[in-house]
């Protein structure tokens, strides 16, 4: 089995650790019980080898021997062409799970993440940009309630659709964003729930205590 390697940055500010996306590929491989081994770039000086893995100087990147991925749903996806715990092996179930996994980043993130990030700086106001963003994201919300309400997860089985879905739903969740959509909310509880999540997590934001812990005996 050639190597796989996940790539993330060396070190990142307390607001978003849990949050970086390398936890959606570490909890991928965990799922799949892949091995993995994870390197780190520098999250300040972004070098010209850098680029060439990921061309906007972002994280998570994946080697596969020879191969280079990047883009977490795009890794996601070559994962799951490694591993039937990862995507439904007939016809029409790996449809729907590659269909969720479209609509996780171009339906859903593509509404949640700028209603996140103006969260995340404290510029959600009364503002119509910030009233324009919410409603955005709740009529989002409102198709996906009605989606898993019935249902446990998106394509049948666990897939690496539910991985990007519930870590797309989970920063919503994190400024109570799912308060009114109790099938999303109790969806990513069940998501976050599962062994391998919690590992994922753990090591990541483990990662990035010890790089603080690196960072003061140098003194920077």
């Amino acid at each position: 089995m050639a190597n796989l390697t996940v790539f993330t940055f060396d070190w990142v500010p307390e607001m978003p650790r849990g949050f970086v996306r390398d936890v959606r590929v570490r909890w991928a491989l965990e799922e799949a019980a892949l091995p993995y081994r994870v390197a780190s770039v520098p999250f300040g000086d972004r070098g010209a080898e850098h680029f060439a893995h990921q061309p906007f100087g972002q994280v998570p990147w994946l080697t596969d021997g020879d191969l280079s991925v990047f883009e977490s749903g795009a890794i996601l996806l070559h994962l799951g062409e490694r591993s039937a715990k990862l995507m439904p092996t007939d016809p029409r179930g790996r449809t729907e799970a590659t269909e969720w996994v479209f609509a996780a980043l171009n339906s859903v993130e593509m509404a949640s993440l700028p209603w996140a990030l103006l969260k995340f700086t404290g510029n959600a106001g009364d503002t119509p940009a910030w009233k324009f963003l919410d409603d955005f994201l709740k009529l989002r919300l409102k198709h996906m309630e009605a989606v898993l309400a019935g249902r446990e997860w998106l394509a049948g089985s666990f897939s690496v659709a539910d991985i990007l879905m519930s870590d797309v739903l989970r920063l919503v969740d994190r400024f109570d964003g799912l308060a009114e959509h109790p099938a999303c909310h109790n969806y990513v509880a069940r998501a976050t729930a599962r062994p391998a999540f919690a590992k994922a997590l753990a090591d990541q934001m483990a990662h990035f205590a010890a790089a603080d812990a690196a960072r003061k005996s140098r003194g920077t």
